[in-house]
């Protein structure tokens, strides 16, 4: 019998029907040394079949056996995770920490959006992408809710997504600070939990509204 993912154990089953691939929450994909070595540690100690650097910018330990998750994720002080109908691992670029087009610290925005948001419940998946420039390294503009810095703050996309009908998302609002920023993607994520159908993305459920009423009902 095909086993099936363990959306409370943070586990996809593989394409082998009997093994899981599980993923430490790294924020941003901003990894410590520390961490580094310690995934390396857990992945041959219960014998992954390899690792993956994936697009979420997390590391992924693939080929896990079901008697061994629990303890896998043991070995982790984070051991938080998202999969299924929940906000997921929020994309950022470096910002202005280190990337010489940057023009707002995108990793500022994306950590206080992760610490807030994170593994949320939600009528379907939730992708956040933050991106210091307009280039949008971090996919903004496919995203659920994309953000990308300007000279004078940031801009708030919505309804994008990925996939194989990929949509461009539409802006809600310009030059945003980081405090506003975050209380938009509150009231957004709020009004989706009480309003989405269960499966419906973010995209259908501004569609169904319409653009006007949903940015009414956001921005007031």
């Amino acid at each position: 019998m095909t086993k099936s993912n363990i959306p409370q154990k943070g586990a996809i089953v593989q394409r082998d029907g009997e093994t899981y691939s599980i993923s430490p929450h790294i924020a941003g994909g901003f990894c410590s040394p520390e961490l580094l070595r310690k995934i390396a540690d857990v992945a041959e100690k219960y014998n992954a079949k390899f690792v993956k650097l994936t697009g979420s910018q997390r590391i992924a330990l693939m080929g896990i056996k079901e008697e061994d998750i629990d303890a896998v994720w043991a070995e982790f002080e984070d051991k938080s995770h998202a999969i299924g109908a929940s906000v997921r691992t929020i994309k950022m670029c470096p910002g202005t920490r280190s990337c010489k087009r940057a023009v707002q610290d995108s990793p500022g925005l994306g950590f206080a959006l992760d610490k807030a948001f994170y593994g949320r419940p939600m009528p379907a998946k939730l992708k956040m992408g933050v991106s210091g420039c307009p280039n949008c390294c971090s996919d903004s503009w496919m995203k659920d809710i994309g953000f990308f810095g300007t000279r004078n703050g940031f801009t708030i996309i919505v309804g994008g997504k990925g996939g194989h009908a990929p949509l461009k998302g539409n802006v809600l609002a310009e030059n945003v600070p980081v405090e506003k920023a975050i209380d938009i993607t509150g009231k957004i994520i709020e009004l989706y939990r009480q309003n989405g159908k269960d499966h419906e993305r973010l995209f259908a459920l501004i569609d169904r509204m319409g653009f006007e009423a949903f940015s009414e009902k956001i921005l007031g």
